[in-house]
């Protein structure tokens, strides 16, 4: 039997909810937790009572960003133009930029590449 789980204010986390995802879906979910930093099931408790996700930058998100902006970049190289189709690709490239943007304070070369 697993042992029992307090949240941050001590509260038994002892009811579960499960929902379906599409492979696709489950893939974006689970980028946007390790993005976050955050564990998926505190990411999406976070998401669903509608509360701030605040990322703290730490080796592993940058890490994870890291990985992440070099497999877009690849992405975006075998992508002549983004259409209606790859509308998950601009809107994870837009969070990513604007994660790094916040964790540099400036804005970054991929952001600069764009534009040109």
């Amino acid at each position: 039997m697993s042992a029992k789980n307090k949240d941050k204010k001590n509260r038994w986390r002892s009811k579960t909810v499960g929902f379906r995802m599409s492979p696709e879906e489950a893939g974006q979910l689970d980028t946007l937790a390790r993005l976050s930093g955050l564990s998926k099931q505190d990411y999406i408790i976070s998401r669903v009572l509608d509360r701030e996700v605040t990322i703290n930058p730490n080796p592993r998100v940058y890490k994870a960003l890291k990985n992440e902006l070099q497999a877009m970049h690849e992405q975006l190289i075998r992508l002549s133009k983004i259409n209606a189709e790859h509308d998950e690709l601009l809107e994870l490239t837009k969070y990513v930029a604007a994660i790094l943007t916040d964790v540099k304070g400036e804005v970054n070369e991929f952001r600069q590449e764009k534009s040109n």
